[in-house]
């Protein structure tokens, strides 16, 4: 074992050295090996021999080519997520190419045309939950708007002995199978005691009847979450001398788990999401999505030890890391929070009822939901046979990202700052910035009993691509009519995320949409090609909440037509 880890570590370091400073040539190959993270060995999917892969590291300006060499027994690909690149390099079987074939390699060859944080995964079958994934770092062709005497990748993802596919298996069988936390006869009577018999169980009833629990925040249980690789009591560490600023890469390369990060006894200034510039701004703790990432500057002034901790949003366990001024050092490790819980707030009128969304195709079949006979809604009657098809979704705030009242929302664990998006104002503002052509409206759809995940009640294998035109400007509205969080991540292009800060709206690939809130983003559409268009939660994105998105030539109108 010690001696294969060795060989991929002289191929990983030997097929990064790029040729010539600005056409660089990498070599990654994709494979298996044994791993042990949890005191229990499984096969792993590994890239170059090390999970996750080696980090890329590009300059702005370099034509790439990046051969990756398929030595499983099945199809792979890889995605080089968030990075603007014609579409037929982007990496999606079925999408963009047709995947990489057993024993076969596959030459990407494309320009880096961006600096920042980035990320590259397989985007075949559950790959990526077993290890084809990695990060890749651009350096840019100008200098900077802020300085930093050394910098880390802090890659965040979660680790299962099993795998993807008996997850998925499991998950279609019984949708609840990795809850841990499901209410118990205990609880009830708990609710009796602060609520009285008939609100806790007229509560029971309501939860009952859309098929959910307060406690669905996560639907997979049972992760180790890993920091670069390494389970808690590892506790990888990055060294710093005293006084230095240091940039930390945070990427959630995770299959399905949201952070909150937060170092205590630091500030961390944020001035990267997505791999854009921000604005710096100086919080206490930030909420990461799947596939977000957040560049930070830490200062430490103190010769000790601090934690870097990722605390799972579903408070199931963390990711740790250390930040030292010497190898060996620790610090304390904090006490994991008591786990959030969902509430009336976080259910949009479309998920009340327990609705199946698959035969929704606006809010029509809300009409006649009797609302008095939902728990925390007592006051509500005479709200029978309302016509919600009426009625406004609920919407997020400037100060958060969730629905008022909401189970989710966070808070620092000091009391102090948290990040929220209306934080983000892009350092630059976008030169393009202008009203948008025309909107489309994205519902969030799905069926927790069923496990089928979908947009505008249609999954993926039924829908019609979404057709966009070269050079016009598109408002996204998503609507998240589900009691789930998720970070809708579209292929080549950028979404300029909409929270009131006009050309100054930061650029993102991937933004999260919270239980029972509208988002809005603006896409300007600059890249002709069919792309990907997706819920980034793996299992989400394989049970149907997927699209296609094809974008044309505009036809030009003649004064004869």
């Amino acid at each position: 074992m010690r001696f294969r880890m060795m060989q991929g570590l002289i191929l990983a370091i030997a097929s990064l050295a790029p040729i010539g400073a600005m056409a660089g040539t990498y070599d990654l190959v994709i494979d298996e090996q044994i791993v042990n993270i949890t005191g229990k060995d499984k096969k792993a999917m590994t890239i170059n021999g090390q999970l996750p892969g080696p980090t890329l590291r590009f300059k702005e300006g370099e034509d790439v080519t990046i051969n990756v060499t398929n030595r499983l027994d099945v199809d792979s690909s890889i995605h080089w997520h968030g990075i603007l690149l014609p579409y037929q390099m982007d990496g999606v079987p079925g999408i963009s190419f047709d995947g990489i074939k057993p024993g076969e390699t596959f030459s990407y060859q494309f320009p880096i045309k961006q600096s920042g944080t980035y990320w590259y995964h397989s985007h075949s079958g559950f790959q990526e939950q077993e290890g084809v994934f990695g990060s890749i770092v651009i350096e840019a062709e100008k200098r900077e708007p802020f300085k930093v005497d050394r910098e880390y990748v802090v890659m965040l993802s979660d680790w299962s002995d099993e795998t993807g596919d008996q997850i998925f298996a499991n998950l279609k069988a019984q949708s609840d199978y990795y809850n841990y936390s499901q209410q118990t006869a205990g609880d009830f009577f708990d609710d009796v005691k602060t609520k009285g018999w008939s609100a806790a169980f007229k509560d029971r009833l309501s939860w009952g009847s859309m098929r959910m629990m307060p406690t669905d925040i996560a639907d997979v249980s049972g992760y180790t979450f890993l920091m670069n690789g390494k389970a808690p009591e590892t506790n990888w560490t990055a060294l710093f001398e005293k006084g230095e600023r240091i940039r930390l890469r945070f990427i959630n390369g995770s299959a399905m788990s949201y952070f909150d990060v937060r170092i205590p006894g630091l500030e961390m200034t944020v001035v990267q999401s997505d791999g854009n510039n921000v604005q710096p701004v100086t919080v206490d703790e930030f909420r990461i999505a799947v596939a977000e990432t957040y560049d930070v500057i830490v200062r430490p002034r103190e010769d000790k030890a601090f934690t870097i901790f990722a605390e799972s949003v579903s408070r199931t366990g963390y990711a740790r890391g250390t930040l030292a001024p010497r190898e060996g050092m620790a610090a304390e490790v904090p006490e994991q929070r008591d786990s959030q819980l969902l509430t009336m707030s976080d259910m949009s009128m479309a998920s009340m009822g327990g609705m199946d969304h698959s035969s929704m195709a606006g809010m029509e079949n809300m009409k006649g939901m009797d609302h008095s006979k939902m728990a925390g809604m007592e006051g509500m009657a005479g709200m029978e046979a309302m016509d919600h098809s009426k009625m406004m979704m609920g919407a997020s705030s400037a100060n958060s990202d969730y629905a008022p009242g909401s189970g989710l929302a966070p808070e620092a664990a000091n009391g102090g700052k948290f990040l929220v998006y209306a934080d983000l104002k892009a350092q630059t503002p976008f030169a393009d910035y202008r009203e948008p052509d025309r909107e489309i409206e994205l519902r969030l759809t799905g069926n927790m009993e069923r496990y089928f995940w979908s947009i505008n009640g249609i999954k993926y294998s039924d829908a019609e691509p979404v057709r966009l035109k070269m050079g016009e400007r598109v408002r996204i509205k998503f609507v998240n009519d589900t009691m789930m969080m998720h970070p809708m991540h579209l292929h080549g292009m950028w979404m300029q995320l909409d929270k009131g800060n006009g050309r100054f709206n930061p650029l993102k690939h991937t933004v999260n949409v919270a239980p029972n809130t509208t988002l809005t983003v603006d896409v300007p559409v600059d890249a002709l090609g069919q792309w990907a268009f997706h819920c980034h939660l793996m299992y989400h994105m394989a049970a149907g909440m997927f699209r296609k998105v094809i974008v044309e030539e505009a036809v030009v109108q003649t004064a004869a037509q």
